[in-house]
């Protein structure tokens, strides 16, 4: 793994970082990465949706992350390992 990238790649490995994590607590679980509108090039807010269940719900913040954040960290191992801990807690909540 490596860090950097542009906002398209960086996208497609959160979201492909998301998937695996969330399914090893449900096999249900999918990725929803927001990443369009006004977060294009800015940011992303993670949701799963397991079932029928979107979590955290639509009426409550998603996990926010900076585009900065995932791209300068995504080769890091710890900030990895933190951020499918927060991945899996919300899957298994």
């Amino acid at each position: 793994m490596f860090s950097g990238g542009d906002y398209h790649e960086v996208t497609r490995w959160l979201t492909n970082f998301v998937a695996s994590h969330a399914k090893r607590e449900d096999l249900r679980a999918e990725a929803m990465v927001e990443a369009d509108g006004p977060r294009e090039g800015e940011s992303y807010g993670i949701r799963l949706r397991v079932g029928q269940a979107v979590r955290p719900p639509a009426g409550e913040l998603p996990i926010e992350l900076s585009y900065r954040e995932v791209a300068q960290n995504r080769g890091q191992l710890a900030w990895c390992a933190a951020l499918a801990q927060r991945v899996r807690s919300l899957a298994r909540a």
